[in-house]
């Protein structure tokens, strides 16, 4: 066992230290502009990435990463690529992977609202319709081949369907960290047989003492925000902790967001809920991770902060609890992933993944986007090249948004 996990890491664990921030910048850039669906689709697209094509780190480093940040607050998907960035080229990497995969869908979101707010019939269009369906083929391609690697046994595939029936059961971010924390601990109870070592040495350049300082400062801000807007009744330190707050809280991915948002500015009325719900609707039809949300809705702010800086400031704002929170978990989570009988929970836990990205594919990336025969054999058709063709992804979605036009024309 031990020979076999530690003769492979370190060709790739090189590899990961050579890594140039702009070589992080385009890769990112490019699932920037393409990544349609959803927090859960982006998990797709990246494994596809990074795992597959680029091979910056294996399947079950992927797996480990995507569970840590199912357990923690702000956007999962933003976060696994954040690390990701940060194990391949530091910490310009991962600004540079934040960059690049967030900053086409907030530009497009800031131009929507300071120019076309009111056309919401773009989020109901045959193109974007089809950008939903390229999601499901996206997301089964993932599911499907995670299954592959982290369910090879009966007993894992068996905690895979019991992490899907408990994440049926209690459709909610809790019934998900409950999914992956029961498997975890079944498999640490009774698989035995389950003692692989890490497959890779992937190393993220956080030390424990910045870990701290990190946690600190997350659970500093969300402290003194508050204070500071209640002592200068300020709207503007009001907007920045409410944004700041609703970033610290989302459990669940960026949906989860909305709600939130929405408490924070529209009682103060920062934005109009009617603003709010056409930003939203824009927001599903942008690719990148749904909380660029926020850059919306500081370019609508009525108040000092809007327009272009409004849109920024906020999008950054909403993203520091997400980083903040990464940093701090990522140098004790390095510690405890190497030792044996984390290993072995980790299994079943990479298992519980499988289970719970195999209900997000039906709900909500397959109920969301398959309403007709046409649609299934366009999300048929789009699985078959990925999978059996080997298209590459952008050319897939490309082909997506033609289907669903042709669809709607018939």
């Amino acid at each position: 066992m031990t020979n076999g996990s530690s003769s492979k890491p370190l060709p790739q664990q090189a590899a990961i230290q050579q890594g140039k921030p702009l070589e992080v910048f385009w890769a990112f850039l490019k699932l920037g502009l393409s990544s349609f669906g959803g927090p859960i689709a982006h998990l797709g697209y990246f494994r596809a990435e990074f795992v597959e094509r680029r091979r910056w780190l294996d399947d079950r480093s992927y797996s480990d990463l995507v569970a840590l940040c199912q357990f923690l607050p702000g956007p999962a998907s933003s976060q696994v690529g954040m690390a990701i960035g940060l194990g391949r080229a530091g910490w310009l990497g991962l600004l540079a992977a934040w960059m690049g995969f967030t900053l086409p869908s907030a530009m497009a979101l800031i131009l929507f609202a300071l120019s076309v707010a009111g056309f919401p019939g773009v989020a109901e269009s045959a193109w974007v319709h089809g950008l939903k369906i390229v999601a499901v083929a996206i997301v089964a391609q993932a599911v499907l081949g995670m299954a592959r690697s982290l369910c090879p046994d009966r007993a894992r595939a068996a905690l895979a369907i019991l992490a899907a029936l408990l994440s049926l059961l209690l459709p909610s971010a809790f019934g998900q960290v409950a999914a992956i924390v029961i498997t975890g601990l079944l498999a640490w109870w009774r698989l035995d047989v389950i003692q692989t070592g890490a497959a890779q040495a992937h190393a993220y350049p956080v030390s424990r003492k910045v870990g701290i300082v990190a946690l600190l400062l997350f659970a500093g801000l969300l402290i003194a925000l508050p204070v500071w807007a209640a002592a200068t009744g300020s709207s503007t330190a009001q907007l920045l902790e409410g944004v700041y707050r609703s970033g610290a809280l989302v459990f669940g991915g960026g949906h989860v967001v909305l709600p939130l948002l929405q408490a924070s500015v529209v009682p103060s009325g920062v934005v109009s809920n009617a603003d709010l719900m056409v930003g939203y609707g824009a927001a599903q039809a942008v690719p990148g991770p749904l909380f660029t949300f926020a850059a919306y809705i500081g370019a609508m702010a009525q108040g000092s902060l809007h327009g272009w800086l409004g849109g920024l400031v906020l999008l950054v704002v909403i993203f520091i609890p997400a980083v903040l929170i990464l940093i701090g978990v990522l140098p004790f989570w390095q510690g405890l992933r190497h030792r044996a009988g984390m290993r072995t929970a980790m299994a079943g836990v990479n298992a519980g993944v499988v289970g719970i990205l195999g209900v997000a594919l039906y709900d909500p990336v397959w109920t969301s986007a398959i309403h007709s025969r046409a649609d299934f054999a366009l999300a048929l058709l789009l699985f078959g090249l990925l999978t059996v063709g080997r298209v590459p992804p952008v050319v897939v979605v490309l082909l997506a948004g033609l289907g669903a036009w042709g669809i709607s024309v018939l």
